[in-house]
């Protein structure tokens, strides 16, 4: 049984979820911020506002399969006092196009920004504006091993307390220096 995956409280565990729910063929577009302000630039696309990214993504989830998504140098910065986070990584990655069978791979270069928003903002539509009005950068590194994960059939299934919170991709960078 299948749940929908779903974002997680923390920026690095919500990358590594997203990873494994593009591996198992199930819907990505909940990992995105419900915002025209929201990107996604991939191998072949320019993707603007959320709809357009949630679009492509049902696309891609309906007409390739048999994912591999390879994570090699997976780093994440969290800017707590910012609401938001940036990430990096280099992944392998390969799929099969549904209808005609052919098998695409590449290696492939991934950065982006994770928003924070509220567990309670079950639409998270409209959170594009982060409050800056503090001052001082306050980013932790949370580029170690072990800071969270998902469980190993791929779900990201997250009990939250009232005042907890959930990460969501403002944007996404995909790119490869592979020929195309």
């Amino acid at each position: 049984m299948s749940t929908t995956p779903a974002p997680t409280d923390d920026p690095k565990t919500t990358v590594r979820a997203y990873y494994n729910a593009l591996r198992n063929g199930d819907p990505l577009e909940s990992f995105f911020l419900k915002d025209e302000s929201t990107v996604k630039f991939g191998i072949s696309e320019r993707l603007f506002g959320y709809e357009a990214v949630a679009n492509a993504l049902q696309e891609q989830t309906e007409t390739t399969e048999g994912w591999t998504v390879e994570s090699s140098n997976l780093t994440v910065t969290e800017h707590g006092d910012r609401g938001c986070a940036m990430f990096g990584d280099e992944v392998t990655m390969a799929w099969t196009d549904s209808s005609s069978g052919a098998r695409r791979g590449f290696r492939t270069r991934w950065s982006g920004t994770l928003i924070r928003l509220p567990v309670a903002d079950a639409e998270r539509e409209g959170e594009g504006e982060v409050d800056r009005s503090e001052e001082g950068s306050g980013g932790v590194d949370r580029s170690e091993e072990g800071s969270g994960g998902v469980d190993g059939d791929g779900g990201s299934e997250t009990e939250h307390a009232p005042d907890e919170s959930e990460w969501v991709f403002g944007s996404m960078h995909v790119s490869t220096d592979d020929e195309v």
